[in-house]
């Protein structure tokens, strides 16, 4: 092998050139890409203003003592400064190891996960019975899509208000189990039925997001694969577990990490439903809002505390979710 080198610089031919700095590199992306940077700034800037800065400042509450007593605040013309301490990571030891943790977060924490999972369950059965449904040629197919749809339509707070009205002691919901000589249940005093009327309603609020979800993913599987496997004299459950299924396994994924992290902050509808009366029906983030804004003192620093765990929860979650997908898809491509 001959290699050639130059006898000014005495560089050989094959030598690559050194690799520019980041420095350099980032000026040349800039050179290059500078419109595309100028589309996207007013975004990044909004970001950072509504997200990034909210984000660090309350990183920065949750190591101190702030509450309502010692913040900044302003009474009459008296301006009044902040004198809470910075105290490091107590407000977490706190929160998770203290003598009321089980009270104050591990309950709250146990209740959150068993909500998800029931609500994101139901979601998704429901919802993709009514889009197999749905899928069918039936008549007045379009009729029933509207009816259907509607609780999503809806606002949240005019939902959940008319869930409450029906739930209460003479709503017509215990009415009519009255009249059927069934018991009435105290669906917003005993702490079973509260939770249970909270993942009812929660259920009726987020099924029709599942349904048109699902039934676009239903619509986008090839007709031929089912006339294949009828063919093959597959059974209604065989092309229902061995096509259907697998059609929808990109759009499920989807669906359901966003059903897990809407409902695991959904504030509307416990608090809308149940307000401050019913502390055992919380969820963490009805638990971290009561802390900093339902109580006094107000708790800033543990509430914000509440909202960083929450935070990191969902981040392990998706992380570890996304892994299991991904380990899933190269299993079955081999």
């Amino acid at each position: 092998m001959t290699v050639a080198i130059d006898r000014a610089t005495g560089k050989r031919s094959g030598d690559r050139a050194p690799r520019p700095g980041r420095a350099r590199r980032l000026k040349r992306s800039f050179d290059k890409h500078w419109y595309a940077y100028a589309m996207i700034a007013p975004v990044a800037v909004v970001l950072g203003v509504l997200v990034l800065y909210p984000l660090a400042y309350g990183f920065y509450l949750t190591l101190t003592d702030a509450n309502s007593l010692n913040s900044a605040r302003t009474i009459g013309v008296n301006e009044i400064e902040a004198t809470y301490k910075f105290i490091g990571l107590d407000n977490y030891a706190d929160i998770l190891w203290g003598e009321t943790a089980y009270d104050r977060f591990w309950s709250h924490f146990v209740w959150t996960i068993v909500w998800t999972a029931a609500c994101v369950a139901l979601h998704y059965g429901i919802g993709l019975g009514l889009a197999l449904l749905l899928n069918q040629k039936l008549r007045g197919r379009t009729l029933y899509r509207l009816v259907l749809i509607l609780p999503w339509a809806v606002p949240t707070f005019v939902t959940v208000f008319g869930w409450r009205f029906m739930l209460a002691d003479a709503g017509i919901i215990n009415s009519g189990l009255d009249a059927l000589g069934l018991p009435t249940p105290l669906w917003l005093e005993d702490t079973f039925w509260q939770r249970f009327a909270a993942i009812m309603v929660n259920t009726w609020c987020g099924v029709p997001f599942m349904m048109v979800s699902l039934l676009g993913g239903l619509q986008s599987i090839d007709a031929s694969l089912y006339e294949a496997a009828e063919m093959d004299g597959a059974s209604a459950w065989q092309r229902f577990s061995h096509v259907t299924l697998p059609g929808l396994r990109s759009v499920s994924s989807t669906v359901v990490l966003l059903g897990i992290i809407w409902t695991f902050n959904q504030f509307a509808v416990i608090f809308l439903l149940f307000g401050n009366t019913a502390p055992d029906a919380q969820i963490l983030v009805t638990w971290a809002y009561q802390l900093g804004f339902g109580q006094q003192p107000r708790d800033f620093a543990q509430s914000a505390a509440y909202g960083m765990l929450l935070l990191a929860i969902l981040i392990v979650f998706t992380s570890f979710y996304r892994r299991w997908l991904n380990r899933n898809e190269q299993q079955l491509a081999i």
